[in-house]
């Protein structure tokens, strides 16, 4: 019984040497499984990184933050100008178009949220940089509420006109007072710092 058991013992403990001096395949093929999601995951965020760049850089390429902010303006009225010609037919279109709105405001609110306003509060216009930041609520519920919409809704594209009115509104007070005014107040060094300011937060929601 003893030979027995001795001798089962000692052929587990052979093939556990024979594994452990066996050709590493397993783990060959995990080390080269990991080469490859690393690789994979590399390329995904240099392709992510690029594509960052590119949603940014008309924004960046336009000039100072004052720049870049009305070239964003005139971006998504470029949008909203194609959605509001569409058929109530065209249901993917509208909502294609009302995506490309919903991505260009977000980041655009963010920029000014997260910078302008705040160099606004900075410059003491706080009541206008909290009425501007009021408006973005408004925004952000005609957002909401499009987006829950059937695309062939009657009502559709005039709530979508109504949104563009609000955002008209809001977007010649910033050009036409606020934002020019606050860039005078700042000095050539102030304003640089605020247009990389914002491009970085720009870059986040890319």
């Amino acid at each position: 019984m003893r030979n027995a058991i001795f001798l089962q013992w000692k052929g587990s403990a052979m093939r556990s040497h024979s594994t452990l001096l066996a050709p590493k395949t397993k783990h060959s093929t995990l080390a080269s499984f990991s080469k490859t999601v690393a690789m994979t995951v590399g390329a995904a965020a240099i392709a992510n990184i690029g594509r960052k760049l590119a949603v940014q850089s008309p924004t960046t390429l336009a000039g100072d933050w004052f720049d870049g902010l009305v070239a964003e303006h005139r971006m998504v009225m470029k949008v909203f100008d194609a959605l509001e010609a569409t058929e109530s037919s065209s249901t993917a279109k509208r909502q294609l178009f009302l995506t490309q709105i919903t991505h260009a405001l977000s980041k655009h609110a963010f920029e000014e949220e997260n910078v302008i306003y705040t160099a606004l509060r900075n410059a003491g216009r706080v009541e206008d940089a909290d009425k501007l930041n009021n408006d973005h609520g408004y925004v952000k519920q005609y957002l909401a509420d499009l987006n829950a919409m059937k695309k062939d809704d009657p009502d559709f594209l005039p709530k979508v006109t109504a949104f563009r009115r609000h955002l008209e509104s809001h977007i010649r007070e910033e050009e036409d007072e606020l934002f020019p005014a606050l860039r005078s107040h700042l000095d050539a060094a102030a304003n640089s710092a605020l247009t990389r300011k914002m491009n970085v937060q720009g870059l986040l929601l890319a």
